[in-house]
């Protein structure tokens, strides 16, 4: 026969109501009284009924998100499993599923999060990431369900709790390391401006070279498409300036892996005839030949920290929409030295 609510009760010598505010994890229950109570429950092998629990309060203890490209692409950038390792950590800790969008295009990834929420499939939704001209916040904002986004909103954003890195100040100082070292001929290569991150890193960057009063030629700013072919044509663009630039600022992990291989396809050597800076400190920056200097942007703590937020959300919906700006820091590797000569 199994163990019942009021079985544990009557062992731990608390009223049936305590004994569900501790499985809630009610902050009203101490913390003496939950362990007593989970010792209990430890003790006669009481197993929580999840689907008759979850159908009584209309939860689904399911949390949707949202990813910026089809997962299949997502998973090409250490970002995403990363970040989404982040969310798991902090979803376990509270016994919450995940759901991902698998839509294939913009288009499909929008309908995918209209069906988990018209569906009543989860309970809240995590955005990664932050896009001008973008249909699912203005939805999620509709709809009323609880959502955090990673990233800076770009609309509404006193209604949007939010987590996310000062990229400005995270590329600035990217920018500074490289100055420091005596680099002036310094090239951005950055992603999508359509996307919040990629848009507030090159200004970071643009402030930083304008701060020690140096000129940035237009031909010294390209964006990257996750794609080799595209960073051999990137590299020769550059390579082939009458001043080609010293250093270079690329802004995430992957990407700086294929300027890498675009240089040395054209026999450029990092650090010796280049130097190069990059973000998020993943594992592609500690193997990658040679490991790379990079901007630790704590991606596990940026989905941890927003599943933390979102289930806040979840649990009182009218709580202030608070954000949460996660620090950055350089790690310094091998692929900066000062220019020659």
């Amino acid at each position: 026969m199994s163990v019942t609510i009021k079985d544990v009760a009557a062992r731990a010598n608390v009223a049936p109501s305590t004994v569900s505010r501790v499985l809630s994890d009610s902050p009203h229950i101490s913390d003496k009284t939950k362990r007593k109570v989970h010792k209990v429950m430890d003790e006669m092998g009481y197993h929580m009924n999840y689907n008759a629990r979850n159908l009584a309060q209309q939860s689904t203890k399911t949390i949707g998100i949202v990813m910026k490209n089809s997962t299949e692409e997502s998973m090409y950038n250490t970002f995403f499993p990363e970040v989404i390792r982040g969310i798991s950590g902090l979803c376990s800790k509270y016994d919450f599923s995940i759901s991902l969008t698998t839509g294939e295009s913009e288009e499909e990834i929008f309908n995918d999060t209209v069906k988990m929420v018209r569906g009543k499939r989860v309970d809240g939704m995590i955005v990664l990431y932050s896009k001008k001209d973008d249909r699912v916040v203005p939805y999620l904002i509709e709809s009323g369900i609880p959502f955090v986004v990673i990233g800076k909103p770009l609309i509404e954003p006193s209604k949007i709790m939010f987590v996310d890195n000062d990229n400005v100040q995270a590329s600035k100082e990217a920018t500074d390391y490289l100055l420091n070292l005596g680099h002036s001929k310094i090239a951005f290569i950055g992603e999508d401006t359509e996307f919040e991150v990629g848009e507030a890193r090159l200004n970071g960057f643009s402030q930083a070279m304008k701060e020690r009063q140096l000129d940035i030629p237009e031909q010294y700013l390209k964006n990257l498409q996750p794609d080799a072919n595209h960073g051999g044509r990137v590299i020769t663009e550059l390579m082939e300036l009458a001043n080609p630039p010293t250093a270079l600022v690329v802004t995430n992990d992957l990407n700086a892996l294929i300027i890498l291989s675009a240089l040395s396809e054209r026999g450029k050597k990092v650090p010796d005839d280049i130097s190069l800076i990059s973000f998020n400190n993943s594992i592609i920056s500690r193997v990658s030949n040679p490991p790379l200097t990079t901007v630790d942007t704590q991606i596990f703590q940026l989905g941890y920290e927003s599943a933390s937020c979102l289930i806040e959300l979840v649990k009182d919906p009218s709580m202030f929409k608070k954000s949460v700006v996660i620090p950055t820091s350089i790690v310094e590797r091998k692929s900066c030295v000062a220019p020659k000569g």
